[in-house]
């Protein structure tokens, strides 16, 4: 999903059914709203538009912009995938400003409510190394922290224990809540955590990762792994680990190697 943030008279939108709207409240003393567009490169008020891919942009927005547009995106991803009832297939409209769906059959009228998906996200170190993992789609050389969605019925810690105990093969201890960060792509909010290993054997047991393995300081300031970009939850974990004990800071290492995400 391309991201726009646009500041446009009325007129720019007049073919589009008003229902389609969702209030997202008042920004900078404006009214703001979300909409979704058609197409590949949607026109607005016959004038071209650039779109980009709000991961590709977030870290270059003030907070609040990013924030905005993390907002906006998820509210149409939501409108759109529950365009029919849950319960009993009829089509769903929308009321309270694009903030409740509910089912047009009047028989039902199931609401449905915006919702978000918590996932859990975590940096386990070993005291002097930090253990990272790799998706076989990324390019080569990028790795990440560990990160799994939280099961119905389970606390954020446990989910912590059990996704780097399924995916690595390692046993933590300590486990410590750290940050959060909305994650929009498409529902999530990611629960960051730091996490001691009481094993350091790395034994995959599922094939959620192709590789997973320790990285140390120096590894990491040398270039040796691509690291997240630097507006995501997962930079901050490494990087607050990184600089807990470093001669400088993560950001000021020459040799440091981040993550490269492509154009649209």
């Amino acid at each position: 999903m391309l991201t726009a943030h646009l500041v446009a008279g009325a007129a720019s939108f007049a073919d589009i059914d008003s229902s389609e709207f969702v209030l997202l409240g008042e920004f900078r003393g404006q009214a703001v709203f979300a909409v979704g567009l058609s197409g590949e490169t949607p026109q607005i008020g016959g004038e071209p538009v650039e779109f980009f891919d709000l991961r590709m942009i977030a870290g270059a927005l003030p907070p609040d912009e990013a924030g905005l547009l993390a907002y906006a995106r998820a509210m149409i991803h939501w409108r759109d995938t529950h365009r029919f009832c849950g319960r009993c297939g009829s089509p769903t409209v929308a009321i309270d400003s694009g903030h409740v769906l509910r089912c047009s059959n009047e028989v039902c009228k199931l609401q449905q409510f915006p919702r978000t998906d918590p996932a859990i996200i975590v940096l386990i170190t070993d005291g002097e190394r930090a253990l990272l993992g790799r998706q076989a789609s990324w390019p080569a050389g990028r790795y990440s922290t560990i990160a799994g969605f939280v099961e119905p019925g389970e606390s954020l810690e446990d989910a912590v224990v059990r996704e780097v105990r399924e995916e690595t093969g390692v046993i933590v201890d300590a486990v410590d809540y750290h940050s959060s960060q909305p994650w929009p792509f498409p529902s999530s909010l990611m629960l960051g955590f730091t996490a001691h290993a009481s094993t350091t054997e790395i034994l995959r047991m599922d094939d959620e990762l192709e590789d997973a393995r320790w990285w140390t300081r120096e590894e990491i300031a040398h270039g040796a792994v691509a690291l997240p970009i630097t507006h995501s939850i997962s930079f901050r974990l490494v990087e607050d680990w990184y600089n807990s004990d470093a001669r400088r800071p993560l950001r000021e290492e020459p040799g440091v190697r981040m993550w490269q995400l492509p154009r649209r």
